[in-house]
């Protein structure tokens, strides 16, 4: 299960929750994956871009091998990352075929989301001021798939329990979308 969501949105917070309701299951996030690199590191948004965009790829590309891992040790795997687009969606399914791949967005609000990451510790925040653009790309890119919670009103908790619970009947299973990665790879 890949959890997506704008900074603040709780993904990190949530797939733990989610992950200590289950049987067997395995946090793999990306802010942790990123932290594995000592020296050299530039985020996503970071200076040179050619670099953070080959850093990006190498995260995701880490995160799907030791997601494929836990899968095949008959484990649960609940995935944190923001998805920018549909094709880096598609790369993530693709890296991880042929195992199942769903897909839940916590959708609070922007202004949850400001909150929720103003209120974290100086180290732990992300410095982010396209909340507005990717809502809307995530609404344009995602709409049609996974499954939306609007988490404003609802606790850590209660987020989790909801995810634990209905898993299986509101977050669907996603079809392969090589077509589309392979495009961008070309594009």
């Amino acid at each position: 299960m890949i959890v997506t969501g704008m900074p603040g949105a709780g993904k990190t917070t949530i797939t733990d929750l989610v992950g200590r309701r289950l049987p067997r299951a395995a946090q793999v996030g990306g802010d942790t994956v990123n932290e594995m690199i000592r020296t050299g590191f530039v985020w996503f948004m970071g200076q040179p871009a050619n670099e953070a965009l080959r850093q990006d790829e190498l995260c995701n590309r880490n995160m799907c091998a030791l997601a494929n891992n836990f899968v095949d040790f008959g484990f649960t795997v609940l995935m944190d990352t923001v998805l920018a687009d549909r094709a880096e969606l598609d790369f993530f399914i693709a890296l991880m075929s042929p195992r199942p791949v769903r897909l839940v967005v916590l959708a609070p609000g922007i202004d949850v989301c400001k909150q929720r990451n103003a209120s974290r510790d100086p180290e732990d925040r992300f410095d982010f001021d396209g909340y507005e653009r990717l809502q809307a790309d995530m609404q344009r890119e995602f709409s049609d798939i996974g499954w939306w919670l609007d988490t404003a009103e609802m606790t850590a908790g209660e987020t989790a329990d909801v995810i634990a619970e209905g898993l299986d009947d509101h977050a669907e299973i996603l079809a392969p979308g090589w077509n589309a990665w392979l495009r961008k790879l070309h594009g």
